[in-house]
């Protein structure tokens, strides 16, 4: 089954919001999800801070990814960072993932960019193979930090 991709529109802001929402139940996560239709199209098209492109096969959007430009200070150029990628239930295991991140690779080597990069969940061992499986390699010599909501505030001096 060959895919095709599209970039999201922001008549699509629904439909990004519902896999987000599905990744995040997949994640076991759901009921962190406080992002709104409106608050993604105000980030996602009015801001443009990040894009979403659409695997599609036979018309229909059966799986998503959302990313963004990060900055590497040691390459001097620009990576892409994959926040989500997500390919509904009854499309996997027909390499639907592995032709998203090929799009997103070519996406990254058109736009001149150095990595393409991602998180992924530590429980998350079927990801995780897949993955390795791609020739990505995990980070293990460095821990995410997070700083958000009253902790951010305060750090902002609000």
């Amino acid at each position: 089954m060959n895919l095709t991709f599209r970039y999201a529109k922001e008549s699509d802001t629904a439909l990004i919001l519902q896999f987000i929402k599905d990744l995040a139940e997949y994640e076991k996560m759901l009921n962190e999800v406080v992002a709104t239709e409106s608050m993604l199209e105000e980030w996602l098209f009015e801001k443009k801070k990040a894009e979403v492109i659409f695997a599609m096969s036979d018309g229909t959007e059966i799986g998503f990814a959302l990313f963004f430009h990060n900055f590497s200070t040691f390459l001097g150029r620009a990576g892409i960072y994959l926040e989500d990628l997500y390919v509904k239930p009854e499309y996997r295991g027909c390499g639907h993932g592995k032709s998203i991140l090929k799009k997103l690779a070519q996406i990254a080597i058109e736009r001149g960019c150095g990595r393409l990069e991602w998180w992924c969940l530590d429980w998350n061992k079927p990801s995780i193979d897949f993955y390795l499986s791609m020739g990505a390699e995990p980070m293990k010599d460095w821990t995410v930090y997070r700083i958000a909501g009253d902790t951010l505030k305060n750090m902002a001096g609000e």
